[in-house]
Protein backbone atom coordinates (compact mmCIF):
# COMPACT_ATOMS: atom_id res chain seq x y z
CA UNK A 1 0.00 0.00 0.00
CA UNK A 2 1.38 3.43 -0.96
CA UNK A 3 -1.48 5.64 0.24
CA UNK A 4 -3.55 5.50 3.43
CA UNK A 5 -7.01 7.09 3.23
CA UNK A 6 -9.04 7.97 6.32
CA UNK A 7 -12.15 10.05 7.07
CA UNK A 8 -13.09 12.12 10.10
CA UNK A 9 -15.55 15.00 10.46
CA UNK A 10 -15.97 15.35 6.68
CA UNK A 11 -12.19 15.67 6.20
CA UNK A 12 -10.54 12.97 4.08
CA UNK A 13 -6.85 12.56 4.88
CA UNK A 14 -4.49 11.20 2.23
CA UNK A 15 -1.31 9.94 3.88
CA UNK A 16 1.54 9.33 1.42
CA UNK A 17 2.95 6.05 2.67
CA UNK A 18 6.28 5.11 1.10
CA UNK A 19 8.45 6.19 4.04
CA UNK A 20 11.42 4.02 3.03
CA UNK A 21 11.49 5.90 -0.30
CA UNK A 22 10.80 9.28 1.37
CA UNK A 23 7.28 9.08 -0.09
CA UNK A 24 8.65 9.55 -3.60
CA UNK A 25 5.96 9.19 -6.24
CA UNK A 26 6.23 6.07 -8.34
CA UNK A 27 3.55 5.21 -10.89
CA UNK A 28 1.59 3.31 -8.24
CA UNK A 29 1.45 6.29 -5.88
CA UNK A 30 0.58 8.71 -8.69
CA UNK A 31 -2.34 6.44 -9.60
CA UNK A 32 -3.47 5.95 -6.00
CA UNK A 33 -3.40 9.67 -5.21
CA UNK A 34 -5.20 10.62 -8.42
CA UNK A 35 -7.87 8.00 -7.75
CA UNK A 36 -8.27 9.25 -4.17
CA UNK A 37 -8.76 12.85 -5.31
CA UNK A 38 -11.25 11.82 -7.97
CA UNK A 39 -13.18 9.76 -5.42
CA UNK A 40 -13.17 12.58 -2.85
CA UNK A 41 -14.42 15.03 -5.45
CA UNK A 42 -17.48 12.86 -6.08
CA UNK A 43 -18.14 11.78 -2.48
CA UNK A 44 -20.93 13.91 -0.95
CA UNK A 45 -19.68 13.05 2.54
CA UNK A 46 -16.26 14.66 1.93
CA UNK A 47 -15.90 18.42 2.30
CA UNK A 48 -12.12 18.87 2.50
CA UNK A 49 -9.05 16.82 1.61
CA UNK A 50 -5.89 16.98 3.73
CA UNK A 51 -2.64 15.65 2.24
CA UNK A 52 0.44 14.82 4.31
CA UNK A 53 3.27 12.30 4.42
CA UNK A 54 4.30 9.40 6.65
CA UNK A 55 7.77 9.45 8.18
CA UNK A 56 10.45 12.11 7.89
CA UNK A 57 9.50 13.25 4.39
CA UNK A 58 6.44 14.83 2.86
CA UNK A 59 7.48 13.64 -0.60
CA UNK A 60 10.83 13.41 -2.36
CA UNK A 61 9.04 14.04 -5.67
CA UNK A 62 9.22 11.63 -8.56
CA UNK A 63 11.00 8.36 -7.81
CA UNK A 64 14.26 8.97 -9.68
CA UNK A 65 15.19 5.30 -9.88
CA UNK A 66 11.89 4.61 -11.63
CA UNK A 67 12.35 7.77 -13.71
CA UNK A 68 15.69 6.38 -14.91
CA UNK A 69 13.96 3.12 -15.90
CA UNK A 70 11.29 5.07 -17.79
CA UNK A 71 13.97 7.04 -19.64
CA UNK A 72 15.98 3.97 -20.62
CA UNK A 73 13.46 1.10 -20.88
CA UNK A 74 10.95 1.43 -23.74
CA UNK A 75 8.99 -1.53 -22.37
CA UNK A 76 8.40 0.01 -18.92
CA UNK A 77 4.70 -0.19 -18.01
CA UNK A 78 3.32 3.24 -17.11
CA UNK A 79 0.45 3.79 -14.68
CA UNK A 80 -3.15 4.48 -15.61
CA UNK A 81 -2.94 8.11 -14.44
CA UNK A 82 0.74 8.75 -13.78
CA UNK A 83 2.03 12.26 -13.18
CA UNK A 84 -0.23 13.92 -15.81
CA UNK A 85 -3.32 12.28 -14.35
CA UNK A 86 -2.46 13.44 -10.84
CA UNK A 87 -2.10 17.00 -12.13
CA UNK A 88 -5.46 16.72 -13.90
CA UNK A 89 -7.01 15.63 -10.60
CA UNK A 90 -5.38 18.52 -8.72
CA UNK A 91 -6.45 21.10 -11.31
CA UNK A 92 -10.03 19.84 -11.32
CA UNK A 93 -10.39 19.12 -7.59
CA UNK A 94 -13.44 21.21 -6.63
CA UNK A 95 -13.18 21.19 -2.83
CA UNK A 96 -10.68 22.80 -0.44
CA UNK A 97 -7.26 21.14 -0.50
CA UNK A 98 -5.15 21.44 2.64
CA UNK A 99 -1.49 20.38 2.53
CA UNK A 100 0.60 19.66 5.63
CA UNK A 101 4.30 19.50 4.72
CA UNK A 102 5.66 17.30 7.50
CA UNK A 103 9.22 16.90 6.18
CA UNK A 104 11.29 17.05 3.03
CA UNK A 105 9.35 18.20 -0.03
CA UNK A 106 11.02 18.00 -3.45
CA UNK A 107 9.59 18.31 -6.95
CA UNK A 108 5.87 17.57 -6.78
CA UNK A 109 6.36 17.53 -3.01
CA UNK A 110 6.93 21.29 -3.37
CA UNK A 111 5.00 22.23 -6.52
CA UNK A 112 1.78 20.71 -5.14
CA UNK A 113 1.67 23.85 -2.99
CA UNK A 114 0.60 25.75 -6.09
CA UNK A 115 -2.70 23.87 -5.85
CA UNK A 116 -3.13 24.09 -2.07
CA UNK A 117 -5.88 26.27 -0.68
CA UNK A 118 -4.14 26.20 2.70
CA UNK A 119 -0.57 25.02 3.25
CA UNK A 120 1.03 24.26 6.61
CA UNK A 121 4.72 23.44 7.08
CA UNK A 122 6.63 21.81 9.88
CA UNK A 123 9.46 23.84 11.38
CA UNK A 124 11.63 20.78 10.63
CA UNK A 125 10.65 20.60 6.93
CA UNK A 126 12.47 21.86 3.84
CA UNK A 127 11.37 22.36 0.24
CA UNK A 128 13.22 22.16 -3.05
CA UNK A 129 12.31 22.54 -6.72
CA UNK A 130 15.21 20.49 -8.16
CA UNK A 131 14.53 20.94 -11.86
CA UNK A 132 17.78 22.60 -12.93
CA UNK A 133 19.77 20.11 -10.84
CA UNK A 134 18.06 17.34 -12.82
CA UNK A 135 18.57 19.02 -16.18
CA UNK A 136 14.84 19.34 -16.82
CA UNK A 137 12.08 21.99 -16.88
CA UNK A 138 9.48 23.02 -14.28
CA UNK A 139 6.40 20.92 -13.71
CA UNK A 140 2.85 21.06 -12.37
CA UNK A 141 2.20 24.52 -13.86
CA UNK A 142 4.67 25.88 -11.28
CA UNK A 143 6.05 28.26 -13.92
CA UNK A 144 2.67 30.02 -13.71
CA UNK A 145 1.40 29.20 -10.22
CA UNK A 146 4.56 30.05 -8.30
CA UNK A 147 4.96 33.61 -9.71
CA UNK A 148 1.26 34.17 -9.04
CA UNK A 149 1.63 32.82 -5.50
CA UNK A 150 4.96 34.23 -4.33
CA UNK A 151 5.98 36.89 -6.89
CA UNK A 152 8.39 36.80 -9.82
CA UNK A 153 11.73 36.93 -8.00
CA UNK A 154 10.81 34.47 -5.25
CA UNK A 155 9.52 32.10 -7.92
CA UNK A 156 12.63 32.61 -10.04
CA UNK A 157 14.88 31.71 -7.11
CA UNK A 158 12.82 28.65 -6.19
CA UNK A 159 12.62 27.32 -9.76
CA UNK A 160 16.05 28.34 -11.09
CA UNK A 161 18.34 27.69 -8.14
CA UNK A 162 17.29 24.18 -7.05
CA UNK A 163 18.28 25.30 -3.54
CA UNK A 164 16.57 24.29 -0.30
CA UNK A 165 13.85 26.59 1.04
CA UNK A 166 13.39 26.54 4.80
CA UNK A 167 10.10 27.13 6.61
CA UNK A 168 10.74 30.78 7.50
CA UNK A 169 11.69 31.57 3.89
CA UNK A 170 8.67 29.66 2.60
CA UNK A 171 6.42 31.62 4.96
CA UNK A 172 7.96 34.96 3.98
CA UNK A 173 7.50 34.11 0.30
CA UNK A 174 3.86 33.16 0.80
CA UNK A 175 4.52 29.58 -0.30
CA UNK A 176 2.95 28.31 2.94
CA UNK A 177 0.38 29.89 5.24
CA UNK A 178 1.53 28.74 8.69
CA UNK A 179 4.59 27.14 10.30
CA UNK A 180 4.02 24.64 13.11
CA UNK A 181 6.21 22.58 15.39
CA UNK A 182 6.54 18.99 14.18
CA UNK A 183 4.14 17.68 16.82
CA UNK A 184 1.64 20.46 16.21
CA UNK A 185 1.54 20.29 12.42
CA UNK A 186 -1.21 17.73 11.91
CA UNK A 187 -3.44 18.91 14.78
CA UNK A 188 -3.25 22.50 13.54
CA UNK A 189 -3.78 21.56 9.88
CA UNK A 190 -6.65 19.25 10.83
CA UNK A 191 -8.28 21.94 12.99
CA UNK A 192 -8.33 24.38 10.09
CA UNK A 193 -9.52 21.66 7.70
CA UNK A 194 -12.39 20.84 10.07
CA UNK A 195 -13.34 24.52 10.36
CA UNK A 196 -13.75 24.55 6.58
CA UNK A 197 -15.46 21.16 6.56
CA UNK A 198 -18.18 22.44 8.91
CA UNK A 199 -19.31 24.86 6.19
CA UNK A 200 -21.79 23.88 3.45
CA UNK A 201 -20.02 21.82 0.81
CA UNK A 202 -21.95 23.54 -1.97
CA UNK A 203 -20.68 26.91 -0.76
CA UNK A 204 -17.10 25.67 -0.41
CA UNK A 205 -17.21 24.41 -3.99
CA UNK A 206 -18.70 27.69 -5.25
CA UNK A 207 -16.07 29.81 -3.50
CA UNK A 208 -13.20 27.67 -4.79
CA UNK A 209 -14.61 27.65 -8.32
CA UNK A 210 -14.87 31.44 -8.41
CA UNK A 211 -11.26 31.71 -7.19
CA UNK A 212 -9.72 29.14 -9.52
CA UNK A 213 -11.77 29.40 -12.73
CA UNK A 214 -9.98 32.56 -13.99
CA UNK A 215 -6.68 30.64 -13.89
CA UNK A 216 -7.67 27.44 -15.68
CA UNK A 217 -6.62 28.49 -19.19
CA UNK A 218 -3.31 29.89 -17.93
CA UNK A 219 -2.59 26.67 -16.02
CA UNK A 220 -3.33 24.58 -19.10
CA UNK A 221 -1.06 26.77 -21.24
CA UNK A 222 1.74 26.59 -18.64
CA UNK A 223 1.47 22.80 -18.54
CA UNK A 224 1.74 22.66 -22.34
CA UNK A 225 4.86 24.83 -22.30
CA UNK A 226 6.41 22.83 -19.46
CA UNK A 227 5.62 19.50 -21.14
CA UNK A 228 7.25 20.67 -24.38
CA UNK A 229 10.36 21.84 -22.55
CA UNK A 230 10.48 18.68 -20.45
CA UNK A 231 10.19 16.48 -23.53
CA UNK A 232 13.06 18.38 -25.13
CA UNK A 233 15.31 18.05 -22.08
CA UNK A 234 14.34 14.58 -20.83
CA UNK A 235 16.99 12.11 -21.92
CA UNK A 236 19.33 14.91 -22.96
CA UNK A 237 22.93 15.12 -21.78
CA UNK A 238 22.17 17.13 -18.62
CA UNK A 239 19.28 14.93 -17.56
CA UNK A 240 21.16 11.68 -18.22
CA UNK A 241 24.14 12.95 -16.21
CA UNK A 242 21.84 13.88 -13.32
CA UNK A 243 20.09 10.50 -13.31
CA UNK A 244 23.35 8.58 -13.63
CA UNK A 245 24.83 10.57 -10.76
CA UNK A 246 21.81 9.81 -8.59
CA UNK A 247 21.97 6.10 -9.37
CA UNK A 248 25.73 6.09 -8.61
CA UNK A 249 25.39 8.09 -5.40
CA UNK A 250 27.47 11.06 -6.53
CA UNK A 251 26.97 14.73 -7.35
CA UNK A 252 26.28 15.49 -11.02
CA UNK A 253 28.97 17.30 -12.98
CA UNK A 254 27.41 19.55 -15.60
CA UNK A 255 30.68 21.29 -16.51
CA UNK A 256 31.64 18.61 -19.05
CA UNK A 257 28.41 18.75 -21.05
CA UNK A 258 28.35 19.80 -24.71
CA UNK A 259 28.11 23.58 -25.34
CA UNK A 260 24.62 24.91 -24.70
CA UNK A 261 23.74 22.21 -22.17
Amino acid sequence: MTLIVSDENRVRTLLLDRPDALNAFNEELYDATADALLAAAEDPAVAVVLVTGNGRAFSAGTDLLEMHRIATDPDFQRGRHGFPGLLDALVDFPKPLVVAVNGLGLGIGATILGFADLAFMSSAARLKCPFTSLGVAPEAASSYLFPALVGRQNAAWALLSAEWIGPEEALAMGLVWRICGPDELLPVARHHAEVLAARPISSLIAVKRTMTEPHRDAIAAARDRENAAFAELMGGPANLEALAAFAQGRQPDFTQLPPGW
